[in-house]
C-alpha cells in the first residue's frame, strides 16, 4: 500500500490524530459495562460522532477511499450473514467434549474454503444449539479463536489479509505450503486447551444434562438453496473489474437469499438483522477513525527498527489485534519488501521476495491472521459472533473479559510457541 496521493505536508499524520480511534476503543470496552442500557440505545451515535471527527482535519479524498472500503466490508460480511442465516443446521453427533473438539476442527478446516466470516456465520448457531444446556463464555471465546480467526490461515479465501497478498501476486497455495505446520501447531494447542476446559465443565454438569448432551441427533440441513447464493459471494470475491461489480453481486446474493429462504428457516434460526446492524455501526466508526493510525504506521514503519521475521511476526500481530488485519498486513509486507530493496507492486519482485525471503512473508501472514483474535475488533467475524450469541441469550464475555480471561491467557502461549519454533532459531 502506497501513501495516499492526497496527503500533503499539512496533513501529515500525527499521533494526536489517532485520539478519536482511541476514544472509540475505550468506549466499546467500557461503556457496555458502565452504562449498558445507555450504550444499547446510543452506540450508533457514539460511533458516528467519532467517525466524523477525522473529516475535520483529514483529506476528503482519503476518507472517501476508506468509505468505499467500508462499503465493500459491509457488503461482504452482511451478505454472508444473511445467507448463513437462511441455513438451519441440526448437527449429527454428541455435544461431549470430544465431539465439540471435532466440530471446532471441522470449522477451522471449513474456514479455508468459505472464509472465517462464512464459517463463523454458518456454524455459530449450530454451535450454540448443540451446547445449549451447558454453554458458557469459553464456548464463544474458543469459537472466535479457532473458527473466526486462526482456522482461516491457509488460503486467500480464508482471511482478508491473505486475499490482499494474493492480489499482489502471492500464489494461491503458497501460504498453505509454508504455513500449514504453524497452523497445525496453533490449532492443536487451542483444541487441547478447549478440551481440558470443556471436559471439566461437562463432568461438573448434572447427570440429566450430561445424558442429554450424549443423545444422538440426526443431521438435518434446511435452506440448502442458499448454497448457490454462498457460491456467488465467494466467486464475487475474485471479481476486480468493473469497479463496484463485486459489491453488487454480494448485495444481489443477500437479497436473493432473503427473498427465497422460507420464513420457517429464519424462525428456526431466530434470525434478525440486529447483529449485522450493530457491527455495521461500530465498524463505521472503526474504519473512519483508524485511518490516521494506519497512515502514521505506514509512514513510520521503517523507523520502528524491525528487521527480523520474529519482529515482523509480533508487531504485525499485535497491531492487527486493534487495527483492521488487512491493511496492517499490507503495510508490514510493503515494509519488508522495502527492507530488501524490492517493490510489492512489481510481480518479478514479489516472486523474488517469496523465493529468497519467505520467512518474512510467513511471519507477517501468521501474525496478521492469528492476532485478529486478540480483541473483538481485530477481525470482522468476532463482533458478529458476539452479537449473535448475545441475541441468543448466551453468556458472552465482555471486551476486557475476552481479552484478559481468554485471548491473552489462551493465545499468547500459542503465539509464543509458534514464534519460537518458526522464527526464533
Amino acid at each position: 500500500m502506497t501513501p495516499p496521493a492526497q496527503m500533503t505536508e499539512l496533513t501529515e499524520p500525527h499521533l494526536w490524530m489517532c485520539l478519536p480511534f482511541v476514544a472509540l476503543l475505550l468506549a466499546m470496552a467500557t461503556l457496555p459495562l458502565a452504562v449498558p442500557h445507555w450504550w444499547e440505545r446510543h452506540y450508533p451515535k457514539v460511533a458516528l460522532g467519532l467517525a466524523v471527527l477525522p473529516g475535520l482535519f483529514y483529506p476528503a479524498g482519503r476518507l472517501l477511499e476508506v468509505g468505499w472500503e467500508y462499503f465493500g466490508f459491509v457488503a461482504y460480511i452482511g451478505s454472508l450473514f444473511v445467507v448463513a442465516g437462511g441455513v438451519h443446521i441440526r448437527t449429527r453427533g454428541e455435544a461431549t467434549p470430544f465431539h465439540n473438539l471435532l466440530f471446532l476442527l471441522g470449522g477451522a478446516v471449513l474456514a479455508n474454503a468459505i472464509g472465517t466470516t462464512g464459517a463463523s456465520m454458518l456454524l455459530i448457531r449450530p454451535w450454540i444449539r448443540r451446547n445449549q444446556y451447558r454453554i458458557t463464555a469459553y464456548h464463544i471465546a474458543f469459537f472466535i479463536l479457532i473458527i473466526s480467526n486462526v482456522g482461516g490461515c491457509l488460503t486467500p479465501i480464508g482471511d482478508p489479509p491473505l486475499f490482499l497478498g494474493y492480489l499482489k501476486g502471492v500464489p494461491f497455495w503458497w501460504v498453505a505450503r509454508h504455513c500449514v505446520a504453524a497452523w497445525a501447531v496453533a490449532i492443536g494447542m487451542l483444541l487441547a486447551m478447549f478440551y481440558v476446559v470443556d471436559r471439566r465443565n461437562f463432568l461438573r454438569a448434572p447427570r440429566d444434562v450430561r445424558e442429554s448432551q450424549t443423545a444422538e441427533e440426526r443431521l438435518k440441513v434446511d435452506g440448502l438453496r442458499n448454497a448457490g447464493w454462498l457460491a456467488l459471494i465467494l466467486a464475487a470475491v475474485f471479481v476486480k473489474e468493473p469497479h463496484g461489480l463485486r459489491e453488487g453481486l454480494m448485495v444481489v446474493a443477500a437479497l436473493g437469499s432473503w427473498w427465497t429462504t422460507p420464513k420457517a428457516v429464519h424462525e428456526a434460526n431466530d434470525f434478525t438483522l440486529q447483529p449485522i446492524r450493530e457491527v455495521a455501526w461500530l465498524f463505521a466508526g472503526i474504519f473512519a477513525t483508524m485511518v490516521p493510525a494506519l497512515d502514521y504506521l505506514e509512514r513510520h514503519a521503517g523507523a520502528l527498527g524491525i528487521r527480523e521475521p520474529m519482529q515482523f511476526y509480533w508487531l504485525s500481530g499485535l497491531l492487527s489485534g486493534v487495527l483492521d488485519t488487512a491493511p496492517t498486513y499490507l503495510t508490514f509486507l510493503a515494509s519488508a519488501f522495502g527492507l530488501k530493496a524490492l517493490s510489492i507492486d512489481d510481480p518479478t519482485h514479489v516472486a523474488r521476495f517469496l523465493e529468497q525471503h519467505a520467512p518474512y512473508a510467513v511471519a507477517i501472514s501468521l501474525g496478521s491472521v492469528f492476532c485478529g483474535a486478540l480483541t473483538y475488533i481485530g477481525n470482522g467475524p468476532n463482533l458478529m459472533v458476539k452479537a449473535i450469541a448475545e441475541q441468543a441469550k448466551v453468556r458472552t464475555p465482555h471486551f476486557f473479559e475476552y481479552l484478559f480471561r481468554y485471548s491473552l491467557p489462551a493465545f499468547l502461549p500459542v503465539l509464543g510457541v509458534v514464534g519460537w519454533l518458526y522464527f526464533g532459531r
